[in-house]
């Protein structure tokens, strides 16, 4: 019985622990007699002292071992004995009315505690004798342990007195440092106004993320005990507690707060304080929760409260946090009005950007009317059904393009190949299933077995399928095999957790009223997407960023989870070896082989499929393909973009921030930024992705009719498999030569290449031509997310606007507007724009030129296969086809004004990364070469280049250079063009050589000896052409290389904000090489982004550049699609060319040019200047510098030192014709 009433002690500590933790330091006690939670005779602090945190620690530990052998002896000899009953029965009157006053005993518990303790008293005495000698050891072993930590701690005050005289006498020379210091902190200062800081970005460990995953796949299962279990595992390991991160603690937190378990609540906190963790709002809010769940005491609420404010918190905040839903709120309200009636929850306000890019924009101070879709409302709550249908079963199955004869044989095959699905479904479910069991059996904090059993053992079975018979058939490396499957089951394991009934039913209702913002036939037009579902979670009991909060995966989950099923998927299915054969018996092969290649020099492992399965799934003539419903475009407009979780597609999970696997930093800066910081780019990729598109059906079966006439070199369409070069046969003679030999090797690897490639590509087609044939009868939209820089991308890979030529041919957009005076005339200049032919041409001329071919133009329309072919011999013939078709059709119409037009048409940015340049600069000559002037024909900065490089050539070849005499008549625009177009994006000397390099391999008649000479020396005369063209630009780059340079040697990666307010962080370190063992193989995962890692200089330095400037293309882009919006018309762009109706493309051109000046006339290399020295040359970066604080003062300097600008007019953009054209 000692062992129990210790048992019970230690559950009344325990039970008081969030006393210990939230009391303040000096309060008094209160009185143990009157029932109250204060049941100790001492005084404890938030910072107890080291020797009581040491023996709580132990107890703890000594609670967990007795706890863990009572089950073991109950299960042995009292079943009977439930754990609860244990633990309540040996509780003396005083401690239950302890008990009840916190709200942890209910009525039953108090009536069952006699009866329990009869209970207990019938136990056999061999079980009280195996409980007592236990505690015997056990208290033997306190003692050793505490000898031993009295030792540690003698050891650890020696080393801290020896640190700080070490400290001491390094520091005592040196006295003339500090002056450098307060310089550079009173220069810092003197920075006016004072620049906002984005937080640091968290840096947690690999092994610290996979416990993070743990607890939350144990909580997702329901399987509390065993989460507590496992942080408890790490608590109770000293070397092991510095693991646990305060998201770990929170995590189990909010389970106990919903379980109304004070005492694991205040358990937590006592780990929380000794592991010297501060609680945030988070810890707060489900302690606050808990308490109003048991109806906590009125002193305990008030300690937790007064805590809150001492550590800087606010209680209006936990209103305000994304992690509490409403009914959670109301239960927090609940205990805080018990201490405070008067307080109720401050009203939620919707702050409006701050950035002056878009004041104006925001503004409600005059009537605002945003356009609509084209749709009733009852079509979009069809589609919207559609949709979630399609969400819901995560994958869909379409019908083929690529027609295939089928014959006697085939439907054989087809037979025989379904026979053996279901053979391989039942291997697989059975080798699943045992492996399950062998993993409960021997499972441990580091099993995968929680992960197997988060989704239904056939859910398992049908992805594995799916990777089966999506393997190409030179098979896939293993590394992407297992990523790929491990992605698959976490998806849809996020898809379930949103599919449970009370989610999906507010989800519904509250996307249905969304819908009236949108619809043709409803009244609401006067706010935005964002604003309109804002307001709709603000009426609603459960807020959506709650609902779909992702709990991320480690890039080592997904590869273990991956590696697992692999695995099973290889060990489990075979075939027969020959499926012409009618034996009763066959002999089994498996269907898939490990084997090793080489990729580069580097050997990798490789899962390739048997030749038999290659055959039998060709022969079957399978007619149609299954994709996952993430790849496709959605039925109904896209959720829009309020949060950076929340977003684009209804259920699937999709990342405001695309990012490689394993790269946690963009998401933590995003969630960190004030909600108003990031409206403007959430409104943007809103409406980006509420364009709603059609298919342009007369192109579309034009290009389906030529894919299955074994494709067109000449127009880009692939040809198929029975095309590609086979490997010569051969037998090698007995006195062939090695060379021979070896020329035969390269012969047969060439071959093997250039079938992976072809297949690559007629696959690439056959999934968009299939997927728009699927949609040509329907309406779809494209969800946008964007990349780590700001720069927008359509979600749906295969098949979207930034496709090829021929992808981009059969799109149109859904809405249809009339032409009007000019639109017949933008789609004549279109045209020519689309077939390159007269670039260096003015708008009139290219008008004229088109009116000219209009016959030309009309036989590509009306016989495009069978006619004079025009439309094939140009830079983009599909494009140009289909505006061929639209041409006719506007011509051949009563009224050309009124014919309504469906067709898409482009302006193209003139070198748009130059044009960015030059107007950061105020460069004139730059700005003049690409077309920020105004002038009366296009300025073509490629042939401008190739002209001084030409004139440079004949200089050298008049003294006498030989490779300039060499290259003499093959210098033009386009040997240049490449490399003048990516100098602007970074491209190195050595990659500018390339480009060249491969331009005149392409030139038959240049002579091949001196290609790497030539290729060298042109690469020179081009990027000293461009810096006296364009040299406040070079004086630009070099800057922003220098500051990337320098602050990367500090140890830090480079961070900025864009005019907009998005914050970026580039995402370069140094690679970190993770092996994984497995059966098959062990797997090296590569990560250059992980945070831990110092930054990766050389690319820091080299990438921040271009990165800056595409930061700033976006900002661009995304302002003119935000005005465009608010002006009625229809926007989408690829980056740097913008799309609209040919009825819109002067009011686009205009607000383009506006927005445009009003983004360079901001002081952009300013503010990133005070930016960067704001928080690299900070007091509190003083640590980085390794007490060099030459390093510091050379850092203030060059950051400092923004380049001197020119004195362009910019005002002048918008009266240039060329600008964007």
């Amino acid at each position: 019985m000692s062992v129990l009433r210790l048992r019970a002690s230690l559950l009344r500590r325990g039970a008081a622990g969030l006393g210990r933790a939230l009391r303040t330091e000096g309060c008094p006690c209160s009185d143990p007699e009157k029932g109250t939670l204060w049941t100790w005779g001492r005084m404890y602090s938030v910072n107890a002292p080291e020797q009581d945190r040491r023996r709580d620690a132990g107890q703890v530990e000594l609670l967990e071992v007795l706890e863990a052998r009572v089950r073991q002896l109950q299960t042995e000899n009292v079943s009977e004995v439930t754990v609860n009953r244990v633990e309540v029965t040996p509780l003396r009157t005083r401690n239950q009315k302890d008990l009840q006053a916190l709200g942890l005993m209910e009525d039953g518990a108090k009536q069952d505690a006699s009866s329990s303790a009869q209970v207990v008293h019938k136990a056999s005495s061999r079980w009280v004798e195996k409980l007592s000698q236990e505690k015997s050891d056990l208290h033997k072993r306190q003692k050793v342990l505490e000898v031993k930590l009295k030792s540690q701690n003698f050891c650890e005050s020696q080393l801290k007195k020896r640190e700080k005289a070490f400290h001491a006498r390094k520091q005592k020379p040196k006295l003339a440092k500090p002056k450098t210091s307060i310089c550079i902190e009173k220069d810092i200062r003197e920075l006016d106004p004072p620049v906002k800081q984005m937080p640091e970005v968290v840096r947690h460990s690999r092994k610290q993320l996979f416990i993070l995953a743990c607890l939350e796949c144990f909580l997702s299962l329901g399987h509390l005990a065993q989460a507590n279990h496992l942080l408890l595992s790490y608590f109770n390991r000293p070397c092991h507690r510095k693991q646990l991160t305060l998201s770990m603690y929170n995590s189990l937190l909010k389970a106990w707060a919903k379980e109304g378990s004070l005492h694991q609540i205040s358990t937590l906190f006592s780990m929380m304080n000794m592991s010297k963790l501060n609680p945030d709002l988070v810890s707060y809010a489900a302690a606050l929760e808990c308490m109003g769940r048991v109806n906590a005491d009125f002193k305990l609420i008030k300690r937790c409260l007064n805590q809150m404010t001492q550590e800087g918190l606010q209680m209006q905040d936990l209103f305000h946090h994304p992690v509490l839903h409403q009914q959670e709120r109301m239960i927090v309200l609940k205990a805080i009005q018990k201490v405070e009636p008067k307080f109720s929850p401050p009203s939620l306000s919707h702050k409006i950007t701050q950035s002056p890019l878009l004041k104006d924009f925001y503004s409600k101070e005059e009537p605002v009317s945003y356009p609509k879709l084209s749709l009733p409302l009852l079509e979009l709550q069809e589609r919207f059904q559609q949709q979630l249908n399609l969400e819901s079963a995560m994958t869909i199955t379409i019908d083929s393009v690529e027609k295939k004869p089928l014959a006697e044989q085939n439907h054989h095959m087809q037979k025989l190949l379904t026979d053996l699905k279901s053979q391989w479904r039942n291997a697989l479910m059975k080798t699943f299933r045992e492996t399950k069991v062998h993993m409960s059996e021997q499972f441990d904090d580091v099993n995968l077995y929680p992960y197997l059993c988060l989704l239904k053992d056939e859910d398992y079975v049908d992805l594995m399928m799916q990777v089966l018979f999506e393997l190409p058939p030179h098979g896939d490396s293993l590394i992407h095999l297992v990523m790929n499957l491990g992605m698959k089951v976490y998806n849809k394991n996020l898809i379930q957790m949103k599919m449970k009934s009370f989610v999906l039913d507010k989800l519904k209702r509250k996307y249905m009223n969304y819908l009236h913002l949108l619809a043709k036939d409803t009244q609401l037009d006067s706010c935005l997407p964002r604003e309109h579902w804002e307001t709709l979670e603000s009426e609603a009991s459960i807020c959506s960023n709650l609902l779909i909060q992702e709990k991320t995966w480690p890039d080592v989950v997904l590869v273990q989870l991956g590696t697992q099923l692999i695995e099973i998927l290889v060990q489990s299915i075979y075939m027969p070896s020959n499926l012409s054969s009618s034996q009763a018996e066959k002999k089994l092969i498996p269907v898939l082989y490990h084997v090793y290649s080489f990729l580069s020099v580097k050997q990798i492992g490789f899962i390739k499929p048997h030749p038999s399965f290659i055959q039998l799934v060709a022969e079957a003539s399978c007619t149609s393909l299954t994709f996952d419903v993430s790849v496709m475009p959605m039925l109904c407009p896209p959720m829009p973009w309020t949060s950076p979780s929340f977003g684009a597609y209804l259920l699937h999970p999709t990342k405001l921030m695309r990012c490689l696997d394993g790269t946690v930093q963009h998401q933590q800066l995003l969630e960190s930024c004030p909600p108003e910081q990031l409206h403007s780019v959430l409104d943007a990729l809103t409406q980006l992705g509420n364009c709603a598109w059609k298919v342009n059906q007369p192109v579309l079966d034009l290009v389906i009719s030529i894919f299955n006439a074994k494709g067109s070199k000449k127009l880009d369409v692939p040809p198929p498999m029975s095309e590609a070069p086979t490997p010569p046969s051969y037998k090698l003679a007995k006195d062939i030569s090695s060379k021979e030999k070896a020329e035969l090797r390269r012969e047969i690897a060439q071959c093997h290449k250039t079938a992976r490639e072809m297949y690559g590509l007629r696959m690439d087609a056959l999934y968009k031509l299939s997927i728009a044939h699927h949609l040509r009868d329907q309406i779809f939209w494209f969800p946008h997310n964007m990349d780590f820089r700001g720069r927008a991308y359509p979600c749906p890979p295969h098949f979207n606007h930034l496709g090829s030529d021929m992808t981009r041919a059969i799109l149109l957009f859904a809405e249809g507007k009339p032409l009007g005076p000019n639109g017949l005339d933008w789609l004549k200049i279109h045209l020519i724009n689309l077939t390159g032919l007269k670039k260096k041409e003015s708008l009139r001329a290219r008008l004229a030129y088109a009116n000219e071919i209009l016959e030309d133009i009309l036989d590509s329309a009306d016989n495009p296969l069978t006619g004079r072919k025009w439309w094939m011999d140009v830079d983009e013939p599909w494009q140009a086809l289909a505006c061929c078709m639209e041409i006719a059709n506007a011509v051949r119409s009563p009224d050309p004004t009124a014919y309504v037009s469906h067709f898409p048409v482009h302006q193209d940015g003139s070198c748009n990364g130059l044009q960015h340049y030059a107007a950061l600069g105020r460069d004139v000559i730059g700005a003049t070469s690409v077309n920020l002037m105004p002038c009366d024909v296009p300025q073509d900065v490629y042939s401008g280049v190739a002209q001084l490089v030409e004139e440079l050539r004949k200089k050298d070849a008049a003294e006498g250079r030989s490779i300039a005499q060499v290259l003499e008549g093959f210098i033009n625009r386009k040997l240049v063009k490449q490399t003048v177009m990516t100098v602007v994006y970074g491209v190195t000397n050595y990659g500018g050589r390339l480009q060249i390099e491969k331009r005149l391999k392409e030139l038959d008649d240049f002579p091949k000896e001196h290609i790497w000479e030539a290729s060298f020396y042109l690469s020179q005369l081009v990027f000293s052409s461009l810096s006296e063209m364009f040299s406040t630009t070079r004086e630009i780059q070099d800057w922003l290389t220098k500051s990337a340079h320098i602050i990367s040697k500090s140890g830090s990666t480079v961070q900025w904000v864009t005019p907009l307010g998005l914050p970026i962080i580039q995402p370069y370190h140094k690679p970190q090489k993770i092996i994984i063992p497995g059966n098959l193989q062990s797997l090296c995962v590569m990560s250059c982004s992980d945070v831990n890692q110092k930054p990766n200089t050389l690319k820091q330095k080299n990438a921040f550049p271009p990165n800056f400037i595409h930061s700033l293309d976006s900002t661009h882009m995304m302002l003119t699609a935000l005005h465009c919006y608010r002006k009625g018309l229809t926007f989408v762009s690829v980056h740097d060319c913008f799309w609209t109706h040919a009825c819109s493309v002067d009011i686009m051109n205009k607000v383009c040019r506006e927005q445009f000046v009003n983004l360079h006339s901001q002081p952009i290399l300013q503010e990133l200047s005070r930016f960067l020295v704001t928080k690299y040359c900070s007091p509190s970066q003083s640590h980085k510098f390794s007490n060099r604080m030459s390093q510091k003062t050379l850092m203030l300097k060059t950051l400092s030192c923004v380049p001197k600008q020119g004195t362009l007019d910019l005002q002048k953009v918008k009266e240039s014709t060329y600008f964007f054209s």
